[in-house]
């Protein structure tokens, strides 16, 4: 097997790890029509993962929390989502470009079968990859831990969130490094409803005294329409149904279902001759 290589890029003098040349081709799939699909799930985890660790480090101050990718027989589309957009864009598109170059020559892509996009996260009190960073860029501007992380539980709780854990490690005050956690809401640990409904995101961060672990983790609410959480609700929901409204019965009733109702009654024939003599009678000429 080939050794790991390593490139330099321009910007901001860092490296990413290349991955075997076999791989690195593989990925770029417009060059490998029939591959198997045991290697096309590698290739696409290599890609995604090599990816999502380049933005991670290159849009960590503009709000980065995911990407997308979507692979066209023309082009591949990477979504990239941050809480500032217009940042990622640049001035006149000028950084989106850069990003783009650097992807395509990086991956080996043909010219114009790329290309990236910026989304803007709908509600980022709800996505734990924004607000671990906010709570990293806090505590390195010399905010109290105590209060860096009690902000960030009120602004989840705040957007609508089920629940919240907030983690901190490391040497806090003392020599002795220790843990602090804060909760607030609801909180499940395992199964697969924590796999779906729950958003967690891990970051460190450098100090003078040490490096501090940072672990953040929302529960997100069920949400018929998808866009807050999960359409589907908890396995273990129970929902109480408002009773029927009763109808007041003001006079007892009672009524006979099994006796047939009977016959109506002729009228008498001396009934019938006293009507016709009380009728009135037209005069004839």
């Amino acid at each position: 097997m080939l050794k790991e290589q390593r490139v330099c890029y321009d910007t901001e003098r860092r490296w990413i790890r290349l991955h075997p040349p076999d791989i690195r081709q593989i990925a770029n799939m417009s060059n490998y029509a029939q591959i198997s699909k045991k290697k096309k799930f590698v290739a696409d985890g290599v890609f995604y993962a090599e990816l999502n660790e380049f933005f991670t480090r290159e849009l960590a101050e503009e709000g980065y929390s995911g990407v997308e990718v979507r692979v066209t027989p023309a082009r591949t589309e990477i979504i990239i989502r941050a809480t500032h957009t217009q940042e990622v864009l640049g001035e006149k598109g000028r950084r989106i470009r850069e990003l783009t170059a650097l992807v395509t020559k990086r991956f080996k892509f043909a010219e114009n079968t790329v290309e990236l996009y910026a989304e803007k996260v709908q509600n980022r009190g709800l996505c734990a990859v924004a607000q671990c960073e906010s709570l990293r860029y806090k505590l390195l501007a010399g905010l109290a831990v105590r209060r860096a992380c009690y902000g960030v539980l009120r602004f989840v709780m705040e957007s609508g969130a089920k629940g919240c854990e907030v983690v901190v490690s490391g040497k806090l005050r003392a020599a002795r490094a220790k843990s602090m956690k804060f909760t607030d809401g609801f909180m499940i640990h395992s199964g697969q409803p924590a796999k779906e409904f729950i958003d967690s995101a891990t970051r460190h961060v450098l100090l003078r005294q040490g490096v501090l672990g940072l672990k953040v983790k929302i529960m997100k609410g069920s949400d018929p329409e998808g866009k807050l959480g999960p359409k589907k609700s908890l396995p273990d929901a129970v929902q109480i149904l408002e009773p029927k409204e009763e109808q007041v019965v003001l006079e007892p009733t009672s009524e006979d279902f099994g006796v047939r109702p009977a016959a109506p009654v002729e009228a008498a024939p001396a009934a019938q001759e006293q009507a016709q003599a009380e009728a009135p009678v037209e005069a004839q000429f």
